[in-house]
C-alpha cells in the first residue's frame, strides 16, 4: 500500500494506539494525525513515533470547516480513520452543544472534504467512522447488541454518536461515499484520561482520595483492552466490506463495583499495601441522570468474518493498565490541569 491515511483525534486514548499501530505496520503509507489537543489530548502519547519519516502532526479542529477541507486539497488523503470525538458521557450531560460541535458537525465536515474530493473517484478510497456501543442504549438483564439492533440513545454523548453514525451511513446512501462503521465498547489501558473510572480510580488509589461510584454500583459495561481494539481498527481498514458495520466487544462483563473491587485488590498487592487497604476508599455517590444499566456487544461477527478476537483477559489486561500508570506517574501528573480538578470536584461532590 502506498496511501495517505488521515487519523483524526491521534493524540487521544485509542488514536494514540491506532497511529503507533499504523505508523509502525505501514512504513510506506503516510499517516497524518489530526488533532486539537483538547484536554483530552496528549502529544506525550506518541514520543516514540513522531519523528517517522511517515508520520504528520496537523493540529487542527474538525469543526473548522474551511481549515478541515483545506487539509483534504492540499493532502489529498485517500483514508480517514475519525475517532475525534467528546466521549465522556458526564461532560456531555454538562454542556451538550460542544458534543453537537464535535461530534456531529465535525464529522459532517471530514464528510463533505471527503465528498468533494473524492467524488470524480471513489475508488481506493475508504471513510472509516469509529462509534459506541453506547448508540444502542440500554439492555436488560440477558442479550447482546447486535449489528442490527435498533439505536436508542439516552445521553447527550450516544446522541450525538448516534446522529454522526447516520449520517455517515446517509452519505453512503446518497453520494456512494465508500464507509465502514465500528461500534465498540468500553475501552481501558495506558494513556487513558483520568475521567474514565479506571485511570481515575487508579489515580485516587495512589493519592489516597475517595473512590466515587455511581448509585448502587451495579452498572454493567463490556471492557476491552484499547490494544485490542486498534488491532480490530486495522482489522476493518484492511478486510473489512464497505457499507458495513462491526460490533467490536471483549465478551467480557463486569458490573462496575465488581471491577473496583478487583482493581482495588490489585493495586494493594502491587503497592505492597495491606489487603483491603484500598477498598476503604470506595464512596458511593449521587447517580447521574440517564445512566445505562448495561451495555453489552455480540462480537460474533468480526469473529467470524475477519478472525478477531481479544488477546487478553480482563485481568491480563487490568493488571497491564496498572503496571503502565505505576510506571509513568510523570505522565500522570503532567494531565491533571486545574481545569481537571476544578471538574472532578464539581462532579463527584455528594
Amino acid at each position: 500500500m502506498n496511501k495517505k491515511i488521515l487519523i483524526t483525534g491521534g493524540a487521544g486514548f485509542i488514536g494514540s494506539h491506532v497511529v503507533r499501530l499504523f505508523a509502525n505496520n505501514y512504513p510506506d503509507c503516510h499517516i497524518y494525525n489530526l488533532d486539537s489537543l483538547t484536554y483530552a489530548g496528549n502529544m506525550e502519547n506518541l514520543k516514540d513515533v513522531e519523528n517517522r519519516k511517515n508520520y504528520s502532526f496537523l493540529k487542527e479542529d474538525i469543526t473548522d470547516e474551511d481549515r478541515i477541507f483545506e487539509l483534504f486539497q492540499k493532502h489529498k488523503f485517500d483514508t480517514v480513520i475519525h475517532l475525534a470525538a467528546e466521549s465522556h458521557v458526564d461532560r456531555s450531560i454538562t454542556d451538550p452543544l460542544a458534543f453537537v460541535r464535535t461530534n456531529v458537525m465535525g464529522t459532517m465536515n471530514l464528510l463533505n472534504a471527503a465528498l468533494e474530493i473524492w467524488k470524480e473517484d471513489f475508488s481506493d478510497k475508504l471513510f472509516y467512522h469509529i462509534s459506541t456501543d453506547e448508540v444502542y442504549g440500554t439492555l436488560g438483564e440477558t442479550g447482546l447488541f447486535t449489528e442490527t439492533t435498533s439505536y436508542d440513545p439516552n445521553s447527550p454523548y450516544s446522541a450525538s454518536k448516534a446522529s454522526s453514525d447516520h449520517f455517515v451511513r446517509a452519505y453512503g446512501e446518497t453520494y456512494g461515499l465508500p464507509y465502514i462503521i465500528s461500534n465498540c465498547s468500553n475501552n481501558y489501558g495506558p494513556n487513558q484520561f483520568l475521567e474514565k473510572l479506571i485511570p481515575l480510580f487508579i489515580n485516587n488509589i495512589l493519592t489516597e482520595e475517595a473512590l466515587p461510584v455511581y448509585g448502587d454500583g451495579k452498572y454493567t459495561r463490556d471492557w476491552l483492552y484499547v490494544l485490542d481494539h486498534a488491532i480490530a481498527i486495522d482489522l476493518i481498514f484492511r478486510e473489512g466490506k464497505l457499507k458495513e458495520t462491526y460490533n467490536i466487544g471483549g465478551f467480557n462483563e463486569w458490573q462496575n463495583i465488581e471491577l473496583i473491587q478487583l482493581l482495588c485488590e490489585l493495586m494493594d498487592e502491587k503497592l505492597g499495601k495491606k489487603k483491603g487497604s484500598s477498598a476503604k476508599l470506595i464512596t458511593y455517590v449521587k447517580d447521574r441522570p440517564g445512566h445505562d444499566k448495561r451495555y453489552a456487544i455480540d462480537a460474533t461477527k468480526i469473529n467470524e468474518q475477519l478472525g478477531w478476537k481479544p488477546s487478553v483477559t480482563f485481568e491480563e489486561g487490568l493488571s497491564k493498565t496498572i503496571d503502565w500508570y505505576l510506571e509513568n506517574e510523570k505522565w500522570l501528573s503532567h494531565v491533571i490541569s486545574g481545569d481537571y480538578q476544578d471538574y472532578y470536584k464539581k462532579q463527584y461532590s455528594k
